[in-house]
């Protein structure tokens, strides 16, 4: 059984939060930001790479996202990948870049988006409660080998419920700055 590594479980619970800082970064909020293409892949020279690997992706004005392909020979495969990508991005395409109007959204389509944001902080939060409960065990684990004492486990798991409430509260600041975000506040 593995020893209680608190360094461990830190890094465990703050890659959670990193893990949501991602998926929110993937979710329109109505303004232009490159990030919104980050998940997208494109079959190019045999192969699915990331839009970022075959193009530089820019905002050059708050609604509208460049596309600027290296190789125009990929135009037509970046601009296939975008549009199946399931964005509700149209793409233009002018035979060097490829342009993205960033469409308004509509109140219906925040409140969805403002949904599944709060629904990838509660995957976090699980995540994170996950990892605390590993550390509980290993606790528990190690007294039972008399490696530590009663009260050595009762200090490492009050310090894993402090590090488990705290990591909690940045997730769900990410999430609630998100939603604003989305909901245009």
């Amino acid at each position: 059984m593995a020893k209680y590594d608190k360094a461990d479980l830190e890094r465990r619970m703050k890659g959670a939060v990193e893990s949501l800082r991602s998926d929110l970064g993937g979710l329109r909020t109505g303004r232009a930001n490159t990030a919104l293409l980050d998940p997208i892949t494109v079959e190019v020279y045999g192969s699915q790479m990331p839009l970022n690997q075959v193009a530089t992706v820019s905002a050059p004005e708050p609604r509208l996202l460049s596309v600027q392909v290296w190789d125009k020979v990929n135009i037509g495969p970046v601009e296939k990948a975008i549009r199946s990508a399931g964005l509700g991005l149209n793409p233009i395409n002018d035979g060097n870049n490829i342009r993205l109007p960033i469409p308004d959204l509509t109140e219906e389509r925040r409140k969805e988006l403002a949904k599944l944001a709060h629904t990838y902080a509660e995957k976090a939060r699980i995540a994170i409660r996950n990892v605390r409960r590993d550390g509980m065990d290993n606790l528990k684990a190690d007294e039972a080998k008399k490696e530590i004492s009663e009260d050595d486990r009762k200090r490492g798991e009050a310090e894993v419920q402090k590090l488990t409430d705290e990591i909690i509260k940045e997730a769900d600041a990410v999430a609630a700055q998100k939603e604003q975000e989305i909901l245009g506040r």
